[in-house]
């Protein structure tokens, strides 16, 4: 699309809301003001400045306000592809599902941000009998990583908090099989 010949600059009022709206009669029908105040758009339509950002229905969730949830929640569990070394990516998902097929260790996770909660369900494949070690990041009660469940298809599951970038307390739960 070719630029056109001919333009018109824009202008831009800026101040405060209270003293936009208080010269609001100064300003010209479909003007663009900006509230520095609220760091917001506005345009003046009749004799009101009306907010050029989007509002959101009352029942879509926001991350900047406390909620209460009337219908269930969830996650999807993120398959983790088994090796000798796993490195879960926290930004992937909150829960996360590993089969087993040989001794693995569970490498500190990427991608962590303080308060990021989640499970993950550690399964034994039909051998059984695999062990897991952990990064340096993973805390566990006492000190001492838990030993796993051996019996093939043995489920454990570990729960998670990520405390800080380099800390991940963490809660085991044995052999949900």
């Amino acid at each position: 699309m070719p630029t056109p010949a001919s333009r018109t600059p824009v202008r831009v009022a800026r101040g405060t809301y209270s003293n936009l709206n208080s010269s609001v009669s100064d300003i010209q029908e479909g003007e663009i003001v900006y509230a520095t105040d609220q760091d917001k758009l506005y345009v003046k339509e009749g004799s009101a400045l009306v907010s050029t950002q989007a509002s959101l229905p009352a029942a879509n969730a926001v991350t900047d306000a406390a909620q209460t949830f009337t219908a269930a929640q969830r996650a999807t569990i993120t398959t983790l592809t088994p090796g000798t070394t796993v490195t879960p990516d926290f930004s992937a998902s909150n829960n996360f599902s590993l089969t087993l097929g040989q001794n693995t260790t569970i490498a500190n996770p990427t991608n962590l941000v303080a308060g990021q909660s989640g499970s993950i369900f550690l399964v034994q494949d039909g051998t059984g009998s695999r062990t897991a070690a952990w990064g340096s990041y993973w805390d566990f009660v006492g000190g001492t990583a838990p030993t796993l469940s051996t019996a093939a298809g043995a489920v454990d599951r570990i729960d998670y908090i990520v405390r800080s970038a380099t800390s991940i307390h963490t809660v085991f739960t044995a052999d949900y099989s």
